[in-house]
């Protein structure tokens, strides 16, 4: 049997209120589309995606001898930097296995269900509805009640195109949001929109490197399932690689 193409598995939820577009958040990435027009989720629904990880997808930044590239005083002397170098070993891949859950009440208990054995979670709010982000404290909290104590919390702000015309609907500043992030130990605040695609790509991969990242730090048992993680060893060649290309769809669909 030939290898999985992929050397990691990692299960993401989306979380947050009903009509914040974690579906279509998720068919965007998957899919490479929007569908304006989406019936509301009734308990979880289910999508995948393949993406690169790790070197050389993300190369450190060169670090050249401070003697060779600046002046006495520090300041730079004009020399180009050194090239980078592409790291040792094949490129990684992660599978990241979406898992889209329901924002209304009536499901919140099925919902919760599923944040146990979840690496990362996105909890999104609605720009344009202050009310939406004023309820992510209360979906964080039921997340880290349940979910392992490393998982990878990723704060999104979406519709972002209802905030960049002449009609401005923002009830949500970005300070506000990367002030509440700090404040509540989540890594980082991503604007996006599911319609024009801006930072959907960026939001999920932030959580695939650092999900990496923690991956190399040794602090998940990849054969635990409840980690989160899970190694080549722990299924079959069942899945389509899609690679790392938002626009080509997952064959057997997202949401």
């Amino acid at each position: 049997m030939s290898s999985p193409p992929w050397d990691y598995i990692a299960k993401l939820v989306c979380i947050g209120d009903s009509g914040c577009g974690k579906s279509s958040l998720t068919i965007r990435l998957c899919e490479g589309r929007f569908s304006p027009h989406h019936d509301v989720t009734i308990g979880v629904e289910f999508g995948s995606r393949i993406v690169p990880v790790g070197p050389p997808n993300t190369l450190p930044p060169p670090t050249p001898a401070p003697e060779a590239y600046t002046n006495p005083d520090g300041t730079p002397n004009g020399l180009p930097e050194p090239p980078r170098l592409a790291a040792d070993g094949p490129q990684k891949h992660m599978k990241l296995s979406l898992w889209d859950t329901a924002g209304q009440e009536t499901y919140k208990s099925v919902t919760r269900s599923y944040f146990r054995g979840a690496s990362g979670a996105l909890l999104v709010f609605d720009l344009s509805r202050k009310q939406t982000f004023q309820h992510v404290t209360d979906w964080l909290n039921d997340l880290r009640q349940i979910a392992e104590p490393d998982i990878v919390v990723i704060l999104v702000g979406n519709k972002a195109d209802l905030t960049q015309d002449a009609d401005n609907k923002r009830e949500v500043t970005k300070e506000e949001a990367e002030e509440w992030a700090k404040k509540n130990g989540v890594f980082e605040y991503v604007e996006t929109s599911a319609k024009s695609g801006e930072n959907v790509e960026k939001a999920f991969m932030r959580v695939a490197e650092r999900i990496y990242n923690n991956i190399q730090a040794g602090k998940y048992d990849l054969n635990d399932r409840r980690s989160g993680v899970k190694g080549p060893s722990a299924g079959g060649n069942k899945q389509v690689r899609i690679g790392g290309d938002a626009n080509k769809g997952s064959g057997g669909g997202c949401c």
